[in-house]
This record gives C-alpha cells, structure tokens and sequence, in this order.
C-alpha cells in the first residue's frame, strides 16, 4: 500500500501543477527535492509572484523513521516506527474575489496501525454562492460515489469543526470535506484516488470565473488583513504543521503554506452591512451549502 500511495501522490501532484501552471497563464513551478535527515525526502513545487497566483506551494513528500517517545503516545498506532507519503498545498491567489484553497491526502503507518487521511477546505474573501456550492458539489459528488464507505454530510462537518479558530470563535472559510484516520483498505484508497484527483475540477473552474475580475485597493487591503487568520490557525492548530515540525520535515516546504503578504491591524471592524461585514455575518456559518 506504501509504494501504491507513493506513486499516486507523486502523479497527482504532476497533474495538479500542470492544471495550475495553465490557470496562471505563463507562470511555471520552482521545484525543490529534498532529503530528511531522519529517512526520505520529498520534491516541493513553489509559484511566488505569478500572473493570478501570488503564491502556491504544492508538496509531496515520503520520510520514515522514529517518532520521540512523547509524540509517539499522541498517535494512533504502536511502537516508535513510521511511514508518511502523501501531497499537500496551499494556494493563495493575488486577487481577492478567488478564494485562497488547501488540499491533502496521506498515507500514514505507526507500527501495525495504517491510515489515509485529507481533504480540501475554501476560505474566500469575497465570496460568490455560485463558487462556494460548486466546490462543495463536487465533493458531495465524490463522497456518493463511495457511500458504503464515507459520507458526504460526515466529512463536512469533520471540516468545519477542525478549521475552525477557537480563540476567534470563528471558522476559517466555508468548509469542504476532512478526514483522518481512515484504514488503509483498498476501498478507502480508492476514495482517495477519485478525491485527489476531484481537486482541480473542484477549484480551477472557480479561478478561471474570477480570475478577469477588477478589484480595488480596499479588497486587497481587506484580503491581506484576513490572510492572518491563515497564518493563525496553520501555526496554532493544523495537524500537519505540527507532525511536520515534530519529525524534523524540511522546514521550508512545511511552512510554504503561509501567504507571502499578510495584515495585522489591531481591533479591526468592517463597517457594519458592508461586504466585508458579511463574510464573518454569513459566509463564514456552516451552512448546507449544496441543499442550498
């Protein structure tokens, strides 16, 4: 299942580029393989200052090794020995009318517990309800396709419980599907074939609508203020930041995930009935957006 997962991964992640390479209209990846001291390695795929993406990271990665004693109680599994494979990105457009995304999919062994875990989640600044319903039909679309396997309804509250800014009391964007600790069947590793691969069809058809839209300077300013809350729950709470840090992954491909402009602006508030008032007001509630 190991040497299955990898191949995959490694191939979604050659087909996700060439998807992205083609939205941004010219721009073209810097690629970065790398070694872990620890045991593998991994190939990281950056954009920084393209046409319509400001910056977009798309990792795949394969370490193996030892877990310390203290984080090895806090995962599933026995003993100190692991794998991990999978992909990971983040995609944080220049324009603030297309929503930042994420995505991943892994393959994880702890001793003799193996598991596949993902998902892919939307935070727009501006959003659009047309946007917003497609990127969740699709993965609607995904889970009913494996329905004796997963639910559609389960994995989207997985989702909009786990992004969700505790300190904020406030969800990071409008959801899609999360799962974790999954057993590796083939079943279940056919599922995550089909959503790896829903990715681009979830998401580029939202870039290329907005992508030609005019914005002003006050999106922006909005987009960059909002960007923190970003960087606020990758540092605190995001499970993968935290595995990376803890097995010693290569520390710029881990926090590539961070945009590269960011706004912190001290007590800020949106003008009441404005539309930056009604992204936390509306947008940022989970809703059942496809019954919608």
């Amino acid at each position: 299942m190991h040497d299955r997962a990898v191949a995959f991964f490694k191939g979604l992640q050659d087909r996700i580029c060439a998807g992205l390479e083609e939205a941004d209209d010219g721009s073209t990846f810097r690629t970065d393989s790398w070694e872990r001291p620890g045991g593998g390695g991994g190939r990281t795929r950056v954009i920084e200052n393209g046409n319509v993406f400001e910056k977009t990271g798309v990792n795949f990665s394969e370490v193996f090794g030892e877990f310390s004693p203290e984080f090895a109680k806090q995962i599933p599994g026995d003993g100190a020995s692991f794998t991990a494979t999978g992909i990971s990105l983040v995609i944080h457009p220049r324009s603030p009318l297309i929503p930042t995304v994420h995505a991943n999919f892994r393959f994880l062994t702890h001793g003799s517990k193996a598991w596949f875990g993902g998902g892919a989640d939307l935070t727009p600044y501006y959003p659009f309800k047309e946007d917003v319903v497609h990127f969740h039909s699709v993965w609607k679309g995904i889970c009913d396709k494996h329905t004796s396997l997963v639910s559609y309804a389960k994995m989207k509250k997985e989702c909009d419980d786990y992004f969700f800014l505790k300190h904020r009391n406030e969800s990071r964007g409008v959801g899609g599907i999360f799962f974790d600790y999954m057993d590796a069947t083939d079943a279940m590793f056919d599922f995550v074939r089909d959503a790896g691969d829903a990715f681009a069809k979830a998401y580029l058809p939202i870039v290329e609508r907005r992508k030609g839209l005019a914005y002003t300077p006050e999106q922006r300013f909005f987009q960059e203020y909002r960007r923190g809350r970003y960087v606020e729950f990758n540092l605190v709470y995001d499970r993968g930041t935290v595995f990376g840090l803890k097995t010693d992954g290569r520390t710029e491909s881990i926090l590539m995930s961070l945009p590269p402009v960011v706004r912190y602006v001290y007590d800020y508030k949106p003008a009441p009935g404005s539309r930056e008032a009604e992204l936390t007001e509306y947008w940022l509630k989970p809703r059942d957006w496809v019954g919608e």
